[in-house]
């Protein structure tokens, strides 16, 4: 049976049509998934991500346990700055991709994927042994909400959070909306400006009404899980169990941006990482437009010169430029670069594809 967050009842009274997802019953659409993504690329739209999980980390070696767990430098953030990081495994492989918040000095706050909570806190514990730290998994006292688009400023705005009081991109701040204490970040998962709202449980409701009513004149609609995959992928941002897993290296993943090159601590799959970042890897991911109106779709294989060299991870019609998009892994020895025709092969027969630079549409959220 699938868990519930506090907000179904509220969205299936707005007509939502709820889907499993990784272990939960969310909504997909609540009207269509192309009027909802363009209201979030062109408007403001509001989602439900409740099901995410909140892991806090404490402790006099909270920092040094964190540098540990992923190949990102956790020393160079200041208080209430964020970084994107992954979980990764002894063979650089990610078991989750995350985000790590510095609140305070020994105090961190992570946002991990649904999916995998137990999974990274089985991994935490069995890597706790020597260090003085405190793993706090609150995903059951929390909900999240993401306000996301263009007009997200000026709704918090109105919601009573001046600009000057809004935190910067990859930044977080305590704030308070309609009366209640809330965490308030500058992050999102569809390459607009947009803001996440940490909030306890019992006033989760209230704030999911309260942007409900002063979104009203900024043209906000609820957005489903539907058009959050669309404009995600339209980002190029990777959804975990589809673009990443345990044995997917970050490098492999394109992710090499975000690994610290020169970090002297020691962590999780060092080894690995930093022999593919000298030596180079064995597969890529890369982007691709089908050329045709057939969209690909996960798991679909990719061929290159008639030969199977890899497959589809992501794909899905692009709403913004009206073509089908994907992400593949492809072998690096096949020699596919941005500008290469390659074929996915869609029920029995091949389509011809362009692979294409990354993201497929521009970022808007470096505010």
């Amino acid at each position: 049976m699938c868990k519930q967050t506090l907000l179904h009842d509220k969205q299936v009274e707005l007509g939502a049509k709820m889907v499993p997802f990784a272990g939960w019953e969310m909504p997909v659409s609540y009207s269509n998934i192309i009027e909802e993504h363009h209201c979030v690329r062109n408007d403001v739209g509001l989602f439900d991500v409740s099901h995410m999980g909140e892991v806090f980390i404490s402790g006099k070696d909270a920092l040094a346990f964190l540098q540990k767990l992923v190949p990102q430098s956790i020393d160079k953030l200041t208080p209430l700055k964020a970084v994107y990081c992954q979980l990764t495994n002894d063979n650089g492989g990610i078991i989750d991709d995350l985000i790590i918040y510095k609140l305070e000095d020994n105090k961190y706050f992570l946002i991990v994927n649904a999916s995998r909570i137990d999974e990274d806190i089985n991994w935490m514990i069995r890597n706790q042994i020597g260090y003085d730290v405190v793993i706090d998994n609150q995903s059951h006292n929390y909900s999240l909400l993401a306000v996301q688009g263009p007009k997200a400023s000026a709704l918090m705005e109105k919601m009573g959070v001046k600009k000057d009081d809004q935190p910067p991109f990859f930044n977080i701040k305590s704030a308070n909306i309609n009366g209640v204490d809330i965490w308030l970040s500058r992050t999102g998962y569809t390459g607009e400006d947009g803001f996440e709202i940490l909030i306890p449980n019992k006033y989760a409701q209230n704030i999911w009404d309260y942007v409900i009513e002063k979104g009203q004149e900024f043209g906000l609609k609820p957005i489903g899980l539907g058009a959050r995959d669309t404009l995600r992928l339209e980002a190029a941002l990777h959804l975990y169990g589809n673009d990443l897993d345990t044995t997917t290296s970050p490098i492999e993943a394109g992710l090499a941006w975000s690994v610290s090159k020169n970090k002297l601590e020691d962590y999780n799959g060092k080894d690995v990482i930093l022999s593919q970042l000298a030596n180079g890897v064995s597969r890529k991911l890369v982007g691709f437009k089908m050329l045709s109106k057939i969209p690909a779709r996960h798991d679909y294989e990719v061929y290159y010169n008639d030969e199977i060299v890899g497959k589809v991870t992501s794909g899905v019609p692009s709403p913004t430029l009206g073509e089908n998009i994907g992400l593949a892994y492809v072998k690096t020895s096949s020699n596919i670069n941005i500008g290469s025709i390659i074929q996915v092969m869609i029920r029995n027969k091949l389509y011809d594809a362009k692979v294409v630079a990354r993201p497929f549409v521009a970022k808007k959220n470096k505010v």
